[in-house]
């Protein structure tokens, strides 16, 4: 057999045996029922930048989709694999979440790649998913201040994929008639803070 002592997976579970579960146990017992999420949250697979944590969410409240780069593809029903497009349809239709917020970050190597090219070691898969991305992201990063333009890149993207989501039509219905709001955000890896996109257009720190 196998020693578990060292493997940090394992630890983290007993961890959450000993500590956690014993208080959580009847929260976790009436998810088993089902899940009522208020908020589906599109975020960079990026492991510095965990919604749950920076949301200090409990269990059952966040549908959270992650992804390279917080990309929402546009509406195709084409009948193809859409991943990102299929969490979108369940957690709008299906769980009614009453919010869709899109999370970019900090140092985000997603948006880096669609600025300056994917590396040679993920061009299967990595490269044609950020070439969504790569027109507005180059076109942003011709524009701005050198010293901003990392952040103002990745800004771009989020507002990329707001845009995005409003082209699929229960979505856009919902957001027109106040079923559904839709906000941006970026995180700060290395301050910790949020900042929102505004109606100024702008992100500015949460207060």
């Amino acid at each position: 057999m196998s020693d578990d002592s060292s493997d940090p997976l394992i630890s983290g579970y007993h961890r959450f045996r000993a500590n956690h579960w014993p208080a959580a146990r009847a929260e976790y017992e009436a998810l088993a029922a089902g899940q009522t999420p208020h908020t589906l949250i599109v975020a960079c697979s990026d492991s510095r930048a965990d919604p749950a944590l920076i949301f200090d969410a409990a269990p059952g409240q966040l549908f959270v989709v992650r992804n390279v780069a917080n990309l929402v593809p546009p509406y195709e029903p084409d009948g193809q694999l859409h991943g990102v497009s299929a969490a979108l349809e369940f957690g709008v239709k299906v769980l009614n979440v009453r919010r869709i917020v899109v999370m970019g970050h900090a140092h985000c190597g997603g948006v880096a790649a669609m600025r300056y090219g994917a590396p040679d070691t993920v061009r299967d898969f990595v490269a044609p998913w950020i070439a969504q991305g790569t027109p507005v992201v180059r076109r942003i990063a011709e524009m701005c201040e050198p010293e901003s333009c990392e952040q103002a890149t990745e800004e771009a993207v989020v507002r990329l994929s707001l845009d995005n989501l409003r082209t699929f039509p229960w979505i856009a219905g919902r957001e027109s008639d106040g079923r559904l709001e839709l906000t941006g955000l970026h995180f700060g890896i290395a301050e910790g803070i949020l900042r929102k996109l505004t109606s100024a257009p702008r992100f500015e720190p949460l207060s």
